[in-house]
């Protein structure tokens, strides 16, 4: 965080200070609300949770070099005490943001947006300091705890912004207002709280409301609901996708024999051939989507191009993928899942399998409502239909609609099984792979299938996989 001191943080925040001998001293360390990460000159922001108050750490973290705790009680260690401690965060965000000198880049979407997100990084870092959000930390906390490990330093910041009501990401825009807003998709993802997908096009939407005169609209062409939102922005507009008029475009897709993607990007600047490290065709959207933002950017099409092609995969359990010393390769997607991105999996895993035996073991998708038996019945016919090898649906009713689905579309039989829990997953796998084969594993992060993949990734080391 930039420096500010306690005296300074009071009057932004509104707060009362107690117990601070000395108001100058500086917050020169992160901002953090878990103790373990605390450092020497950290400010620690204490919440009341279900499970845990964070004024109990309060002693524990000034100890640790914490110079004040951020609560909403006075806790015998120096602190400033608020009302609201996240509204407080809010405009302790919201103040350091405006001081930056930095471009704040700000992206939503239904689908995709952490893999987007850290490809945006990736580039951007090769331009300038960056910071951007760890993992999916994209709600009313860890976006500005993002916001504030932003130093002097910082030239770019990507806060990937996240939404479970209208009214959400205008919030989130006020506290860290974006020049750049880049809107992936609207799919069905939270469709059961949102009530449907036009109302998930209004919330994301807010994002695009809230860009200046002199900022970009980053657009997805190939996404109808998404392109209409141009009408809802003062800001320029540039669209990417493989649509022919998409500003930054992808030509002649195509997927190796790994099943990474490969295409020639094109911008306005200029063109250049990408070869991505990630799995699966749906990677070419992000991709492109990142482009636009370098673009955007003042980067050249080979620069973002050298950049995409070098990119990894920053954040856990999203096609992350690992061969096990037998031959069996382990792909843990494990950490959420809907309708589209468990799509985009299937389709990774076909195109990954090139001769290979395939297994999808598959959870429930959280969140969708009324439409939840028909998308994990569809899940499980395209599973058939992209002749995935085996389908192991994990769980409750949710699961047994996609073994359902997967029978009925090619009356597989043994070929698809539910079972009840991630252990008896994990058992039927351990007794029945074989090397050289193939597993996906996937459902909303509820259902807690990376231990799955875990588990998986662990007897392959121990040599106890059986080969048939």
């Amino acid at each position: 965080m930039i420096a500010l001191s306690l005296a300074e943080i009071a009057e932004v925040v509104g707060g009362q200070t107690h117990d601070i001998p000395d108001p100058s001293v500086q917050v020169t360390a992160p901002v953090v609300r878990d103790s373990r990460e605390v450092q020497p000159g950290s400010l620690f922001v204490a919440f009341v949770g279900e499970r845990v108050d964070g004024h109990d750490f309060a002693a524990q973290v000034v100890e640790a070099g914490a110079v004040a705790v951020l609560g909403s009680r006075p806790v015998g260690v120096p602190a400033i005490v608020v009302e609201d401690v996240q509204s407080a965060l809010g405009a302790l965000a919201r103040h350091v943001v405006r001081r930056l000198g930095a471009t704040l880049v700000a992206l939503t979407g239904s689908a995709g947006k952490t893999s987007t997100k850290d490809l945006i990084a990736q580039v951007l870092q090769r331009k300038a300091p960056t910071v951007f959000t760890p993992g999916s930390l994209n709600n009313e906390i860890g976006l500005p705890l993002t916001a504030l490990s932003a130093t002097e330093e910082t030239r770019f910041l990507v806060l990937e912004m996240g939404a479970r009501g209208i009214g959400h990401i205008r919030y989130l825009t006020d506290l860290t207002p974006p020049r750049i807003g880049l809107v992936l998709n609207v799919g069905t993802a939270h469709i059961g709280e949102f009530g449907g997908r036009e109302q998930i096009a209004q919330a994301k939407g807010e994002l695009v409301e809230s860009l200046p005169e002199d900022g970009a609209a980053i657009l997805n062409a190939d996404d109808p609901l998404v392109r209409a939102m141009a009408s809802r922005t003062k800001a320029k507009v540039l669209l990417f996708g493989e649509a022919d008029e998409a500003d930054v475009r992808a030509e002649n897709v195509r997927l190796t024999d790994s099943g990474q993607p490969a295409f020639t990007l094109h911008t306005p600047s200029g063109a250049s051939d990408v070869t991505m490290r990630l799995y699966g065709e749906h990677h070419v959207s992000n991709a492109l989507a990142a482009a636009a933002v370098a673009h955007e950017l003042g980067m050249s099409a080979a620069e973002i191009a050298t950049a995409l092609s070098e990119a990894g995969s920053l954040s856990r359990w999203r096609m992350e993928v690992t061969e096990r010393p037998d031959g069996v390769t382990i792909v843990n997607d494990a950490y959420n899942a809907n309708p589209e991105s468990m799509r985009a999996a299937l389709r990774a895993l076909a195109a990954m399998g090139n001769g290979r035996r395939t297994w999808a073991v598959l959870g429930k998708m959280a969140e969708l409502g009324d439409e939840a038996l028909a998308e994990h019945d569809a899940v499980g016919r395209l599973a058939v239909r992209l002749n995935v090898g085996k389908l192991v649906a994990v769980g409750g009713r949710e699961a047994s609609w996609l073994q359902l689905g997967a029978y009925n579309e090619g009356s597989w039989g043994e070929e698809s099984v539910h079972v009840s829990d991630a252990q008896a997953a994990v058992d039927l796998l351990r007794s029945e792979l074989r090397p050289g084969d193939v597993v996906l594993v996937k459902a909303s992060r509820s259902v807690g299938l990376e231990s799955v993949a875990q588990a998986l990734l662990e007897t392959g080391a121990e040599g106890e996989v059986a080969a048939r």
